[in-house]
């Protein structure tokens, strides 16, 4: 047995040196993969409804417009500030902001080599980095989604953590910078506060487990308290100063509570598909080793289980799966618990690698079919183009305010605010739904875009005023079709806008009149 157990570490070296790339090689290689899982969206300005708005906001902020006051989301400023940064790069901004959410997934990959690194060999924690950035095509993280960005920082805050886990020295340091990148992150969005609350408690179990008295773990405690709130205390201090403290309140921590939930069986499918896109990586990490040679990895290893918890409450408490990029934020902490299956598997490894990247191509092109890509956004633009009003799009891109630069018919220009169930409340809007609906249409808007057929989550009596309006005072002027559905815009009669009735099938026609 020993000449085995001289030749075994051997190999491994050998292999090890086989595989040595380097940090900044591996940088290098990470944008690489970054830039090919992702180019095939940059041409695409109708990516996702979410990240269509995100940038509509930032590029008003740029003409004066002021988040919660003139336009109504509940997401934090600071997402908004990065899709105005994205917009001062020039273009139209729908490749810039998709450039720069790249730099951070690259970014949120490298950290995630470099934090492996700790632990596994330079193959497991690169193809583990490189997974990341593949995983993001299924779970709609090819464009900008709030967590491309906060990822970034909450791989900061728990390498900090895992660092300090063997040993004392620069452990207040470690912890106070760890809490500051959370609260960056909160300003991008609030749901990262759970994974925040449990990097806070992880530091100060360290503190007591490195010997720090009482005292100073309580100051210690105060201190990241503090710099984790601190960048929403600024954000809340300046609108405050300008008179707007009630409405940044209502928009960031009360609108949520007035939302309803969708139904439980809903909901329940939707956390089954959450389920089976975890579910291939749950059988990579199966088949690899379960636990770690050395004492220091196995503590370090527990924290990291304990951070993926946090991150899989954090979806769980919000009880909304319809979309799974809700779920983005386990992607950190599980890559890093799997890098080392990868290690063990090389080859399981690249065929995984190989095989993710083949069909996330596969899920963008399937995306595209069914939301369509540039050339349906601008066929719609075309139609919707206005004359000497604003737009209404009531069920459809809301990158059609940019594509046509139309000014905007009320604070809530996301479609979902007005046209879904789960919003139907005053309390979710700071005014009512229906209310809202119906003076936007009595100012007459140029063009109405909607969808057929009709959502079926939608808001019925929104709808209802939308084509009783669209019955009294507006023609179809034109169709655009994707895979399962067809955008239709509507006309005011008489106006000299553009129409393409051809473009609409003969049975839609006659369907809505």
């Amino acid at each position: 047995m020993e000449p085995d157990s001289e030749i075994a570490p051997a190999a491994s070296a050998r292999a090890q040196r086989s595989f040595a790339l380097g940090s900044p090689a591996t940088a290098v290689l990470l944008l690489f993969v970054t830039l090919v899982a992702r180019y095939a969206t940059l041409g695409n300005p109708v990516l996702g409804f979410d990240e269509q708005f995100y940038l509509l906001v930032g590029d008003r902020m740029l003409h004066g417009a002021l988040p919660y006051v003139d336009i109504f989301d509940r997401k934090p400023i600071g997402l908004f500030l990065l899709y105005a940064g994205a917009r001062l790069a020039g273009g139209e901004g729908f490749v810039q902001y998709k450039l720069l959410a790249g730099l951070f997934v690259a970014a949120t990959a490298f950290g995630i080599y470099w934090t492996a690194r700790r632990h596994v060999n330079e193959f497991g924690s690169v193809l583990a980095a490189i997974l990341y950035i593949l995983w993001l095509n299924f779970m709609e993280g090819e464009g900008g989604q709030a967590p491309v960005f906060y990822n970034a920082l909450m791989i900061g805050a728990g390498a900090l953590l895992l660092s300090a886990v063997p040993r004392a020295d620069g452990l207040v340091a470690k912890g106070m910078a760890a809490l500051l990148l959370v609260g960056l992150a909160l300003q991008i969005k609030y749901s990262v506060l759970v994974e925040g609350v449990y990097f806070g408690c992880a530091f100060l179990l360290l503190a007591r487990r490195h010997g720090v008295s009482l005292g100073r773990t309580a100051l210690f405690a105060a201190a990241m308290i503090a710099l984790a709130l601190l960048p929403t205390a600024l954000v809340a201090l300046y609108y405050a100063s300008l008179g707007q403290w009630q409405a940044f309140v209502f928009a960031n921590f009360v609108s949520v509570f007035g939302q309803t939930k969708g139904s439980f069986a809903r909901e329940v499918v939707g956390l089954a598909s959450f389920v089976g896109l975890f579910l291939p990586l749950l059988i990579v990490g199966l088949i690899g080793p379960r636990r770690p040679t050395a004492a220091s990895s196995a503590l370090e290893r527990r924290y990291l289980i304990g951070w993926l918890a946090s991150a899989v409450f954090s979806v769980l408490v919000y009880w909304r799966f319809d979309a799974p990029h809700y779920a983005l934020p386990i992607l950190v902490p599980a890559f890093l618990l799997l890098a080392s299956a990868l290690a063990a598997r090389r080859r399981v490894a690249i065929g995984f690698a190989v095989t993710a990247l083949v069909a996330g191509q596969i899920v963008l092109a399937i995306s595209i079919s069914a939301k369509g890509g540039d050339r349906e956004a601008r066929a719609v633009a075309a139609l919707a183009m206005p004359t000497s009003r604003c737009i209404f799009v009531y069920n459809g891109y809301p990158a059609l305010y940019m594509l046509t630069h139309s000014c905007l018919p009320a604070r809530w220009v996301f479609p979902g605010h007005l046209n879904t169930a789960d919003e139907n409340n005053p309390r979710a809007l700071g005014g009512d739904p229906q209310v809202i609906t119906r003076a936007i249409l009595a100012a007459n808007p140029d063009a109405i875009v909607d969808t057929y057929p009709v959502y079926k989550f939608g808001n019925p009596a929104a709808h209802a005023l939308v084509m009783q309006a669209i019955r009294q005072r507006y023609t179809l002027a034109g169709c655009v079709a994707t895979r399962g559905r067809v955008r239709l815009v509507y006309r005011l009669r008489g106006d000299k806008g553009p129409r393409a009735i051809e473009s609409c099938p003969a049975k839609l026609r006659a369907k809505i009149g």
